[in-house]
């Protein structure tokens, strides 16, 4: 019992969406030391194209990458290193992802078992949801009578289940991304469903290294830090033990960065209430969690607790709504943005009659924004003084016909609005079908799920319930405190890091203090209400925030901020990813001392604005 407890199980993940690099794949197995390998390919965005693929193609629907670019490559090393794989690449058509793994193995000469996961696709039920009066989650409205695709989002005992049964390779269809890595844990330590502070900390592990080089120093705020690696970066590694403690690193001989604080924004990324972050296996509470540095690019996490889950699943349908087309275009010299505002309004004016005159609906919805004239600043834009600016129109209608119309009369533009008008990138635009995201939930025992394992024998599993939730034990945001003394403001960005993500329609801010005596300043002055003023031009819902004294941080939920998010949005940032560098600009009034030459803040007394 002693060595299982010492044992520590090495996990890599080698993509973060349908599209990443399979050189994250390549690294980790060529020179991780991993035991697993985790991909995670699918977003609500992905799902939908997917649904899209399948309806075109019954033998299509899943991640094609991870067969052709990287299994098929990497199956022999796979083999020789006893790695096993778990993907959530089968989409909306695991089976066929299955089929298409097998046929590769073949060519290659290999001999993996492969299990598959089923029972989360619930596309073929839509009468019966229908009549039954699922009701959107957010919203209260019907489940559309159209329907693209319907899929729950499964936890991670399947995957043990198929690992138990002795599966290589594990295919699955929409679970929790952070699923992938708890279910190896789940099988390798033996955790029982009721084991909520393991299996919070094992989704905490998933969750930190799910998005790939996110968590490896990619996108981080201090970019400057990561000195080598954009060209080569690392994808990461979670060392997991017994207790739930793991430590995060990375793929030795790469580039990238892990530290504290790149660790600190990926854990922030995409979550809610960090007390209570609801999973199908447990209810989490990351709020105290800890991050130390315990060597070069290596961070040990500590901290998560859990609770019972709750006793649905989420799921998420997808449904057509109409069309959409966006269009860019370059405009350079003085007044280079009011004259960018000019010619969209214009366009979307010329083509609005002329849809009007061939009988058809207005636009259900349009939207001009001018990239590089800092429009995702709202009000609190600098930019007067821009040269050179990217117009962007984008144009929603019910149907194809009128949005050909925008499209045919975009380029006349150029001959007929202001001079200067050029780049129109990619030629004519091309309207695209809109997918709305439904999401509901649903009774765990309303979805049967059976794990096809490498021998062709279906095992069942049984989502177990539980009579009672615990509910999150309340950190109750501190009082705002008025600072004193002389004060000076200072961008957030010299107290926080920060990082953001999306939910649908909604967006996330995560705001992660650099020293612990900056909260009091940023917790006075970045109240919700004052975060909802700075992107009033975005959202239309209210804005929360979440004390994360863990992390001595705040996390905002921006509700109805993305325009309708993912592939329903027109625009140029669907999914917020954008907002908590713009948020890095907000004033914050700090102790006039801090800034003295010998001051925490010194290097930032060039940026300073009196009070």
């Amino acid at each position: 019992m002693a060595a299982a407890q010492s044992r520590v199980v090495r996990i890599g993940c080698g993509a973060g969406f349908w599209g990443d690099s399979p050189d994250g794949s390549r690294q980790l197995v060529e020179a991780g030391g991993v035991d697993y390998l985790v991909l995670d390919y699918l977003a609500e965005i992905t799902m939908s194209i997917l649904a899209r693929m399948r309806a075109k193609d019954p033998q299509t629907g899943y991640a094609t990458d991870f067969v052709t670019h990287v299994m098929a490559p990497l199956a022999q090393q796979i083999v020789d290193k006893r790695i096993r794989v778990v993907a959530n690449a089968g989409g909306v058509n695991p089976m066929a992802c299955r089929d298409a793994l097998a046929k590769a193995f073949e060519a290659a000469g290999v001999s993996l078992k492969i299990a598959v996961v089923l029972g989360d696709d619930l596309t073929g039920r839509a009468v019966e949801l229908a009549e039954q009066g699922i009701r959107e989650m957010f919203s209260g409205a019907a489940l559309p009578a159209k329907v693209s695709s319907i899929n729950a989002y499964l936890g991670a005992f399947p995957i043990a289940a198929a690992l138990a049964a002795g599966a290589d390779v594990v295919i699955t269809g929409r679970c929790v991304d952070s699923a992938l890595v708890l279910g190896p844990l789940i099988h390798e330590f033996g955790w029982r469903e009721t084991d909520f502070d393991l299996l919070s900390a094992g989704s905490l592990a998933g969750h930190i290294i799910e998005c790939g080089a996110q968590a490896t120093g990619g996108i981080t705020t201090d970019w400057r830090d990561v000195e080598a690696g954009w060209e080569d970066m690392a994808f990461p590694i979670a060392e997991c033990a017994a207790d739930g403690t793991f430590v995060v690193t990375k793929a030795a001989g790469h580039g990238g960065l892990v530290t504290p604080a790149t660790i600190a924004e990926q854990v922030a990324y995409e979550v809610g209430d960090p007390r209570a972050y609801l999973l199908p296996d447990v209810q989490c509470d990351w709020s105290d969690v800890r991050l130390e540095a315990i060597g070069e690019d290596r961070v040990r996490v500590s901290g998560a607790r859990g609770a019972a889950p709750p006793g649905s699943y989420k799921v998420s349908a997808t449904y057509p709504d109409g069309w959409r087309v966006f269009t860019t275009m370059m405009l350079v010299g003085r007044d280079a943005a009011a004259r960018a505002h000019r010619v969209g309004e214009a366009i979307l004016a010329r083509t609005g009659r002329m849809i009007a005159a061939a009988d058809l609906a207005s636009f259900s919805e349009t939207s001009v924004e001018i990239l590089g004239a800092e429009t995702t600043f709202g009000a609190h834009s600098r930019s007067g003084a821009t040269r050179e600016v990217v117009l962007k129109i984008a144009a929603r209608h019910p149907t194809r016909e009128a949005l050909e119309i925008f499209a045919r009369e975009i380029f006349p533009s150029a001959t007929a609005m202001a001079q200067s008008l050029t780049g129109f990138a990619g030629g004519r635009p091309s309207p695209q079908p809109v997918v709305r995201l439904f999401s509901f939930l649903i009774n765990k025992g309303a979805v049967p799920i059976r794990v096809l394992g490498p021998d062709g024998a279906y095992i069942p599993v049984i989502a177990r319930t539980f009579e009672a939730e615990v509910a999150p034990v309340s950190h109750a945001d501190e009082a705002n405190e008025a600072i004193s003394g002389l004060l000076v403001s200072v961008p957030l960005i010299a107290l926080a890091v920060g990082r953001s993500g999306d939910k649908g329609d909604s967006a996330n801010v995560g705001v992660i203090a650099r020293r612990p005596e900056f909260l009091p300043p940023i917790r006075a002055a970045l109240t919700a209400e004052a975060v909802a003023a700075y992107f009033a031009h975005y959202v239309r819902g209210r804005v929360e925030r979440f004390a994360w004294p863990g992390l001595n941080a705040f996390n905002f939920i921006l509700h109805e901020a993305l325009g309708g998010g993912g592939m329903a949005s027109l625009r140029h940032d669907p999914q917020g990813k954008a907002l908590a560098q713009a948020l890095m600009d907000f004033q914050i009034p700090v102790p006039a001392l801090w800034l003295e030459p010998d001051g925490v803040l010194a290097a930032y007394a060039g940026e300073v604005t009196p009070l």
